[in-house]
């Protein structure tokens, strides 16, 4: 329902509609463009934050997407402008998308905020650029609503279902022992992905896009819909109707995002098994909307949510098949008595109102609370001596056997170092060794890079390996499985635990205990610790300083320091 804001109070006002030497210059411009005056005067101008690129797969619908938004932002009676940001493709991106997730997020505050925009469309899917439009958006604090890109079609190889990432690292595991070939290999590679859209596992992706639903900022059911479905244009359409009306409505995503709507995002990711990395994630935007979310609490709600989504890496399902099984609506109808459910959303009604009728059509996909598929929340915040800050785990996607192991540590000081010597046959480890990797973090790597699982030692996939313990300060895809301890904070590169850590090391990992602890007395500790010498940084210009001057540990959600906190600029002068 439209509310009683004005045109006169619109943002777009002082560009547009004061009669001034100034404004005259943006309406003749405007007009320069091919618009007439009744196309933008007076009306909710609409930025369309589009993340398109040749080079995101994910993304490669957002051309046809951007003019459905118009569609419904001219319908509403809205003036709507499409505004290119950088695209972050996970797949091609190096060393890592994470490392450019704070710049997409600064671009996408400093857009909304030096141009003449009353509300935003942000269109993004693909891991980072979900997070990164919404801490942009939220730190601007304007009306905005999330387009999520949806997943891409199952993908398909001699009659199995194949789901992107999760059987990658498990076929090319196959192929590294000697039980598929390069033929076999090849076909794989032609039938994994068959579509746009963003991985339809329950990697970051499929996780950050439902969380965004979760928080409030999608229209409801918006991030299940598969991208190539005609209800993701139409989906598209409605949003940028929806937009105008919360201009004047002036619904902020400060008026939605509360400590309510994290606790319920927080739940949300831990029912689904999501990805490991929504804890980075859901800490920085908690940190914009001036909200202190930490370890502890993510480890609190996993205690007592369930999985629920059967869906790989954890269970047997993909997105499409959650999607029709009734998608995240049918999901959070589930966990109802565990929801916020007076929380005001981007559709102007309540969590309550949104999953009002909801069903589950297929309860092997989307468990009940009687039957889950774990008893737990896929994901174990852990302490120790090794991490002092905290790190994760999967444990979901793990081997149950590995859950409580005590094992000799086996050190890699780099990514290069591991792929050096992790295939040698003359790598002293067995089953029952932790591989650790270190300098793989924030700064180490840098970027944070999804290094952290590890490849099993050939000689070990030979003999029947597929798991093992293993230890980084990196992150993990949330398409990865096995038994990965990430996160650990602080990295090794800034001095953390994981830089003392030496060949033969017993490190032991307690799951239910919530433990990670290298077992070498304190005393030798500090003998390592007065030994160790910190690495020579990696970059001397450009946004590389920026981002090794100012970055913040995992456990604090890796935004930059004078970012990570709710406030605001001054509105520019229209000069």
């Amino acid at each position: 329902m439209i509310g009683s804001r004005t045109t006169g109070e619109l943002r777009s006002h002082r560009w547009y509609g004061v009669q001034d030497l100034r404004s005259f210059g943006h309406r003749s411009r405007t007009k320069q463009m091919g618009y007439a005056e009744e196309d933008y005067q007076g009306k909710p101008v609409i930025g369309i934050i589009n993340t398109w690129s040749d080079i995101n797969p994910c993304h490669a619908h957002f051309r046809q997407r951007a003019e459905e938004v118009k569609r419904g932002v001219w319908q509403a009676g809205g003036f709507p402008v499409e505004i290119p940001a950088m695209s972050l493709a996970e797949p091609f991106q190096k060393p890592s998308t994470m490392l450019y997730r704070n710049f997409l997020a600064m671009e996408s505050e400093e857009l909304l905020r030096s141009y003449p925009v009353d509300g935003a469309v942000l269109m993004g899917g693909c891991d980072k650029t979900t997070p990164a439009l919404l801490m942009g958006a939220i730190s601007m604090d304007i009306p905005a609503i999330f387009v999520p890109a949806g997943p891409m079609l199952r993908g398909n190889w001699r009659g199995k279902v194949l789901g992107s990432g999760s059987d990658v690292w498990k076929y090319w595991d196959e192929k590294r022992a000697g039980t598929i070939g390069e033929n076999e290999w090849r076909e794989i590679e032609d039938g994994i992905a068959r579509s746009f859209g963003h991985c339809m596992t329950m990697g970051t992706a499929s996780t950050m896009t439902a969380a965004a639903e979760a928080l409030g900022m999608t229209l409801p059911g918006a991030s299940s819909i598969p991208a190539a479905d005609s209800n993701h244009s139409r989906m598209a359409s409605l949003s940028g109707r929806r937009i105008v009306e919360m201009v004047f409505e002036d619904l902020r995503p400060s008026k939605i995002l509360d400590e309510r709507a994290y606790d319920d995002a927080v739940t949300t990711v831990m029912a689904l098994s999501g990805s490991t990395n929504a804890l980075i994630h859901l800490i920085a935007l908690a940190g914009r909307s001036g909200i202190d979310l930490n370890l502890k609490r993510f480890d609190e709600v996993s205690r007592r949510v369930p999985v629920l989504a059967n869906i790989r890496p954890t269970g047997e399902y993909l997105m499409e098949d959650f999607y029709y099984a009734g998608g995240l609506r049918g999901l959070l109808s589930r966990l109802e008595d565990m929801l916020h459910l007076d929380r005001l959303t981007v559709f102007g009604a309540t969590i309550e109102e949104s999953i009002k009728g909801a069903e589950v059509y297929e309860k092997e996909v989307i468990r009940s609370l009687d039957d889950p598929l774990h008893e737990e929340g896929g994901l174990a915040v852990l302490y120790g001596n090794l991490a002092p800050d905290g790190c994760v785990i999967k444990h979901s996607a793990a081997d149950p056997r590995l859950l409580k192991h005590i094992g000799p540590a086996v050190v890699f000081d780099d990514y290069n170092d591991l792929g050096r010597r992790i295939d040698d046959p003359d790598l002293e480890v067995d089953e029952n060794s932790v591989l650790v990797l270190r300098n793989a973090g924030p700064l180490g790597a840098p970027g944070m890079p999804e290094w952290g699982m590890l490849p099993i030692p050939k000689k070990l996939l030979k003999r029947g390996v597929r798991d093992m313990v293993r230890i980084s300060d990196a992150r993990m895809s949330g398409t990865s499985y096995g038994t990965c301890v990430l996160h650990v904070a602080p990295e090794s590169f800034v001095g953390g635990p994981l830089a003392l850590v030496e060949n033969g090391d017993p490190i032991e990992l307690d799951v239910q205990g919530r433990r990670l602890e290298l077992q070498v007395n304190q005393r030798e500790l500090q003998r390592r610790r007065a030994a160790w010498k910190p690495p020579e940084p990696y970059y001397e210009r450009g946004y590389g300083l920026m981002y090794a001057n100012h970055i913040t540990q995992a456990n604090e959600g890796c935004d930059f320091d004078f970012l990570a906190q709710r406030g605001s600029v001054p509105e520019p002068e229209i000069h």
